[in-house]
Order: structure tokens, then C-alpha cells, then sequence
């Protein structure tokens, strides 16, 4: 079967194991997985940002979680949950935690960054304006954090989804499963197919973030650019006006 066949073939495309179906597990596992790294992430982003404490440490860490094996963390885990945790929750677990793990740096870093980005004359002028310090921070510093924010929250979606396809070495779900099943019977379109279904999905989020960055960051954060205008000097106007 080739590759265009497979994706017409309406069998693939309901059920339990259909495209839809697994396209839904595979977003449920990313936005609880981010959901999560967000409630984490952004407050204590916030906090260093805000004092500027931590940060050193924070971003040693950070480094450390982004060089961690994925798929040997996740069998670890899951050898360590399994005689405690019951049921499905023993597959679950331990693949959100993974997915946690690897999207909290960017999001940590992209607040925190933006935060001590801020403007320092908009800064001096709310503070000259009679703001408090939370003032500034909710008024100025939050809304020109924004792009750096949002930057690492889409950093952090890219990775998780592309990421999430660990979740079937655990027997969960998800697009992984066409890839990995694919690969154990041989079926390399299927296998192709997973990999298309995949990236077509990151290139969806990548599009809707840049969508959204637009709608929700202020105009004069976002950068542009835009060709430079051709001065002709006077002395040349002259010459030909001559």
C-alpha cells in the first residue's frame, strides 16, 4: 500500500485507531502536559524575574532538564510508578511528567527573560507616574515580557507535541502509535504517515501561536522588519537636475 492509498483508505480514518482519534489523544497528553508546565513555569518566572533571585540556579537546572534522555526517563518512571500507581494512570503519569520536564525550561526562561527585558525608561517613567512595584509589573514589565513569553510557550507546545510520541512505548495512543506500529509490521507507510500527521500538526501550532502573538502583544513590541528607505543625497538631485 503506498502512502497516498493509506491516506484514503476510510478504514484509517474512524474508529478508536483512527487519524482523528489519535490526533485527539495526542493533543490531550500535550495540553495537560503544558497546562501543567505552565502553572509552574510562569509564576516562578514571574518571582526571579520580579527579584531577581535564582536565577543562576534556576538556569542550571534548566540546562540539566533539557539534557535529560527522554525515553530512558520515561521507562525509569515508569519503573518506579508501577508498583505504587493503579491502573492506566501508571502509563499516564509518567509520560505527563516527562512532557513537564521538557517544556518547562523554555517557558521559565522565555518570563523570567522578558521580564528583566523590560524597558527600563518605560519602567522609570511608571515609577516616576507614582506605580508600585507589583503596578509596574502587571502594567509594563508582563506586557513587554509578552513576546519572550510567548516564544518559549511555543517552544515548549513544538516540543511536547513532537515529543508526545514516546507515549506509545508505553502502550498509550496518540500518533505514535502509527510510527511505532509501522515500524514493528513493516508498514512504512504507515510509519510515513505518522511522521506527515505529525509535523502537519506542529506546523498548525506554530501558525495559530503566530496568530495568536500577533492579536495579543502590542504593536510597538512587535518586531518588523521592514526595508530601508533609499535617501538620495541632495548633492546627486542637483547633479541630475543639471
Amino acid at each position: 500500500m503506498s502512502l497516498l492509498e493509506w491516506f484514503l483508505d476510510p478504514a484509517h480514518w474512524s474508529g478508536a485507531d483512527g487519524i482523528p482519534m489519535q490526533i485527539g489523544v495526542h493533543l490531550f497528553y500535550s495540553a495537560v502536559a503544558l497546562a501543567l508546565s505552565l502553572l509552574f513555569a510562569v509564576p516562578l518566572g514571574i518571582y526571579i524575574g520580579f527579584t531577581g533571585k535564582g536565577e543562576g540556579i534556576v538556569a542550571g537546572i534548566a540546562n540539566a532538564l533539557r539534557a535529560l534522555p527522554t525515553l530512558g526517563l520515561l521507562v525509569l518512571l515508569f519503573l518506579l510508578l508501577s508498583p505504587v500507581v493503579p491502573g492506566q494512570l501508571v502509563y499516564g503519569i509518567p509520560t505527563v511528567i516527562v512532557l513537564v520536564l521538557l517544556a518547562v525550561p523554555p517557558i521559565l526562561t522565555g518570563t523570567y527573560a522578558g521580564i528583566q527585558a523590560a524597558d527600563t525608561e518605560a519602567v522609570n517613567a511608571a515609577r516616576g507616574m507614582g506605580y508600585s512595584q507589583v503596578q509596574i509589573l502587571w502594567f509594563v514589565q508582563l506586557p513587554c515580557a509578552l513576546p519572550l513569553l510567548l516564544s518559549g510557550v511555543r517552544s515548549s507546545t513544538l516540543q511536547i507535541v513532537s515529543t508526545a510520541t514516546v507515549a506509545a512505548y508505553l502502550g498509550l495512543q496518540g500518533l505514535g502509535r502509527f510510527i511505532l506500529d509501522g515500524r514493528a509490521q513493516g508498514d512504512f507507510s504507515q510509519m510515513a504517515a505518522g511522521a506527515i500527521l505529525l509535523a502537519a500538526l506542529a506546523l498548525i501550532l506554530e501558525l495559530a501561536f503566530i496568530a495568536v502573538g500577533r492579536l495579543i502583544v502590542s504593536p510597538g513590541l512587535q518586531r518588523t522588519t521592514r526595508a530601508p528607505r533609499k535617501i538620495v543625497p541632495t548633492t546627486a538631485i542637483r547633479l541630475t537636475a543639471s
